[in-house]
Parts: C-alpha cells; sequence; structure tokens
C-alpha cells in the first residue's frame, strides 16, 4: 500500500468522521487511476470497519464496471430513521440488490454469470444515501470521487425475495417518492442495463482484491433513478414492484 493512498484514506475518514468537508485531496495524495482509486477504498475500510457489501455500477450496457465496499455499520434495514445532520447532500438513488448466501472465494478461473446467480440468496429493493466528504462534489475530478467509496453514505436494505433470482432490471418498474409525491418513475432506468453482467463482473474483481464476496455481503446494483437530493423532516419510500419497499425517514 502506498503512503499517498493512505493519507488520502485518513484524509477523508476524518473528513467521514468529523464532518468537515475537504475541499479535494491534495494533489500529491489524489489518485491517477482507477487501481490508485480503489487503493484509497482499501485503506480506507481498514479504518473504518468490516465490509458489509459492495456497490457496483456501469455507464452503459458495455462498459467497464467501476465499484467500491461498503461499510457493514452502514448497511440498514428498513424502514428505519436517520437524522438528517449526518448525511449531509441526502442523496437518493433507488436501487436492486443481491444478498450471498455463500462465498465465491479465489480461483484460477473466473466466475460465470449461473455460478455466480448461484451464490445468490435473495434479492432486494434498496435505497443508496448519497453523500461526500468533499465540500463541493461537483468539481472533484472522477477518480477523487471514487476514492470517497463512490460517494457512498448508507444503504437501506428492504425485504427478500428468495425466488426468481435472475431479476431483468430492464423490465423492472421502480417508483420512488418524496413525502408521498412521486419524484421518480422508470422501468429499467439503471444505464448498466443487465446487472447481473456487473455483478458477475464484481465477483470476479474481489477475488483478487478481497478474498471474494462473502456470504451475507449484499452487492447493490447501480441507481434505477439517477441521484436526487431530498431534504431534512422527509420521508423516502421507493416501491418495486414483485420486489418490495424500502422507506427512509430522515428527522431534524
Amino acid at each position: 500500500m502506498s503512503s499517498s493512498a493512505e493519507t488520502a484514506a485518513r484524509l477523508l475518514v476524518e473528513a467521514r468522521r468529523s464532518g468537515r468537508k475537504l475541499a479535494a485531496l491534495p494533489a500529491e495524495c489524489r489518485p491517477a487511476n482507477v487501481a490508485g482509486a480503489y487503493a484509497i477504498q482499501d485503506a480506507t475500510l481498514r479504518a473504518i470497519g468490516p465490509i458489509g457489501g459492495w456497490k457496483v455500477g456501469a455507464a452503459s450496457p458495455d462498459a467497464e464496471p467501476g465499484c467500491a465496499p461498503l461499510p457493514a455499520a452502514g448497511i440498514i434495514a428498513s424502514p428505519v430513521a436517520l437524522p438528517s445532520a449526518q448525511y449531509g447532500l441526502l442523496g437518493i438513488e433507488t436501487e436492486i440488490a443481491f444478498k450471498f448466501a455463500r462465498d465465491l472465494p479465489p480461483r484460477a478461473t473466473p466466475y460465470t454469470r449461473d455460478e455466480v446467480l448461484a451464490a445468490v440468496g435473495s434479492l432486494h429493493p434498496v435505497i443508496e444515501v448519497v453523500d461526500t466528504r468533499y465540500a463541493d462534489m461537483k468539481a472533484q475530478d472522477p477518480l477523487s470521487l471514487l476514492a470517497d467509496l463512490q460517494s457512498h453514505a448508507a444503504l437501506v436494505v428492504g425485504p427478500a425475495r428468495t425466488g426468481d433470482l435472475a431479476i431483468d432490471q430492464t423490465r423492472q418498474v421502480v417508483r420512488q417518492m418524496f413525502d408521498g409525491v412521486v419524484s421518480a418513475e422508470r422501468t429499467g432506468g439503471n444505464t448498466a442495463g443487465d446487472v447481473l453482467r456487473i455483478v458477475t463482473w464484481l465477483a470476479n474483481h474481489v477475488t483478487t482484491r478481497a478474498g471474494g464476496l462473502k456470504a451475507g455481503q449484499i452487492v447493490t446494483s447501480g441507481s434505477c433513478t439517477g441521484m436526487m437530493p431530498t431534504k431534512p423532516g422527509s420521508t423516502v419510500k421507493s416501491e418495486l414492484p414483485g420486489l418490495g419497499t424500502v422507506e427512509i425517514r430522515f428527522t431534524t
């Protein structure tokens, strides 16, 4: 692990814990490539606790995915009340997540889509709460955002569906509401298209990076709605017909 990655992670962890935002990572420890951003993510997780899951996404059905580990302490069952002040940006993304029932350990050959799906125990509707450790997220370069766990704050997890796990995201309806008013309604709104493609990519990516996916970990597969900010005191409810409902109330 490079000292620059450790320095960047220390700054991001301090910003996370104190609430004091960074203008930017110092130039000398800013990631120069994706591998550098992932090294900062890994150093961050070593400081803040065990990995409870992963987020993965892709800009298009053919694009190379990107990912970030999720702290176990931030994976929370729905419905839940969360203090608004701890989630400054209050960004909301409704997503589909896969919870693994068995390990996918490192091995010499890549896992296939069918093998990854066979290790999944349940599907879940989830809301990712988005926040940033930077004072101005829009002013940051993409690698600095990737280093900051892809702007992850929390993952609120709805009920489990244990059958029909080979979901076709492109046909899944998502209805997201803020205080009872529909803020987004999409069918197949995830830019990645086939989410099983990117979950399979992740399973193989983490065999060399983190010892593989572990039973009990949850993988969320990218936003179906785009990121939308809500406001302190609001209630967010997302309905995914056939999957269920997930809900957060942000307290003031």
